[in-house]
């Protein structure tokens, strides 16, 4: 892995569900620890593809992190 593969910066809603792997795509919203990364995906899953199996997972991890905290 280089130094450029390697980041503390969070992923973008874009990086987290534009995948052509719906692996990819649901370990990027198994990653979302706080609701308003969640509200980012959210808006830009509305704004682009709009998704319902992808508007799903989104709100049942919202669900989650609702009972976490």
């Amino acid at each position: 892995m280089s130094e450029t593969d390697c980041t503390d910066e969070p992923l973008t809603p874009a990086q987290r569900l534009e995948s052509s792997n719906p692996r990819l795509i649901d370990a990027g919203i198994a990653t979302i620890t706080d609701m308003e990364t969640l509200q980012a995906c959210v808006a830009y899953e509305n704004q682009h593809q709009q998704r319902l199996s992808i508007l799903k997972l989104l709100a049942q991890r919202a669900e989650k992190l609702r009972e976490e905290s």
